[in-house]
């Protein structure tokens, strides 16, 4: 009888993972990879949202003062519209559209999927959501992304660390043609003794080599 076992003691909130195993013997590995919709983004959104609204109104106030015209609450008649105003409105315009832009990639958990490791018939399956395209009928469909490598394909584990101001700690799966095949988010740092932990599993798992590269 198969049973689900939590996989030892080491989860994230930003990563899940469970092992299906019969008589003691693994036979798949998966891990749910969270994407876009994270509370990080979440906050993200609220702020550029509230200072792009803030910003614009501001900058509008300003050229309502200009044009000697009053609008109430927003009267800001200290700020010249020429230039303070229309720098104003011009980044508050451009907050709220990225605001926006993070708000849809939230909506569409941009880069969420799962690493699947089937023992039994030696094939890693690796999904991923991606950015949505246009159909004929002019309406947004999300294209997903399906990778499918046998085993043998499979030449080493690359744990990638890269410090400074833009650290990265990123899971690489490296094939024999030298493709590099991220298994994590290079925009998420996770624990690096979780990482560890899990590069060491999978190498082990999957009976290659496992490499440090560090930066």
């Amino acid at each position: 009888m198969n049973e689900i076992k939590p996989l030892y003691n080491y989860k994230t909130k930003a990563n899940d993972s469970f092992i299906l195993e019969s008589q003691g013997e693994i036979l798949l590995y998966s891990e749910i990879i969270k994407g876009a919709s994270r509370v990080t983004n979440y906050v993200c959104f609220i702020l550029l949202f509230l200072f792009g609204l803030g910003f614009l109104l501001t900058g509008l106030s300003s050229y309502f003062v200009y044009s000697n015209k009053q609008i109430p609450f927003f009267n800001f008649s200290d700020i010249e519209f020429l230039p303070q105003g229309i720098l104003l409105i011009f980044y508050g315009t451009s907050a709220l559209l990225l605001s926006f832009l993070i708000l849809a990639f939230i909506k569409w958990d941009i880069g969420s999927g799962t690493n699947n490791y089937d023992i039994q018939s030696e094939v890693i399956r690796l999904y991923r959501k991606g950015f949505p395209k246009l159909t004929n009928g002019l309406k947004l469909q999300q294209s997903n992304v399906y990778l499918v490598y046998p085993f043998s394909q499979v030449l080493n584990i690359e744990l990638e660390i890269i410090t400074g101001l833009n650290p990265q700690r990123v899971l690489y799966l490296i094939l024999k043609d030298n493709r590099r095949i991220p298994l994590t988010l290079s925009n998420q740092i996770d624990d690096l003794l979780f990482l560890e932990k899990r590069a060491i599993f999978i190498a082990k798992l999957l009976n290659i080599e496992l490499k440090l590269k560090t930066n």
